[in-house]
């Protein structure tokens, strides 16, 4: 029976020494990190934007109204889903930035290519008498 319980804990800490296990605990992990980030931006907006125009429309609280749960999730969802699309925006064009410049470091000199070319080609035509 042992030989099988030490196969059983082989396999799970093969399992938990997979990359794409530990990669998903840091993702938890920071997630819930951003979470609290998040929170705070949404209270933000909630409280600077939302709330003067309820005061203006003479709305107490989304929260009395029959659905106001729903609408306030759905609001929160909204603001939630604009931060993470700014975020993911900025993280993209930093990436293509340093693409860029890997990119325009990696571009060969056209105009070496263009006369070695131009060699070869004399070259071959010389060595067919032409």
């Amino acid at each position: 029976m042992a030989p099988r319980r030490s196969s059983f804990l082989a396999d799970f800490q093969a399992f938990i020494n997979k990359g794409n296990v530990v990669d998903l605990a840091v993702a938890v992990v920071i997630g819930g990190a951003f979470g609290k980030v998040v929170d705070a931006v949404v209270s933000l907006v909630m409280g600077s934007l939302l709330t003067p125009a309820l005061k203006a429309a003479n709305v107490d609280s989304i929260n009395a109204w029959p659905a106001g749960a729903v609408i306030v999730a759905l609001i929160n969802f909204l603001v939630i889903a604009f931060v993470v699309f700014l975020i993911v925006k900025a993280i993209e064009a930093t990436k293509r930035k340093e693409e860029a410049k890997a990119e325009a470091a990696a571009v060969p000199d056209v105009q070496a290519q263009l006369a070695s070319a131009v060699t070869r080609l004399a070259d071959a035509l010389d060595r067919k008498g032409l």
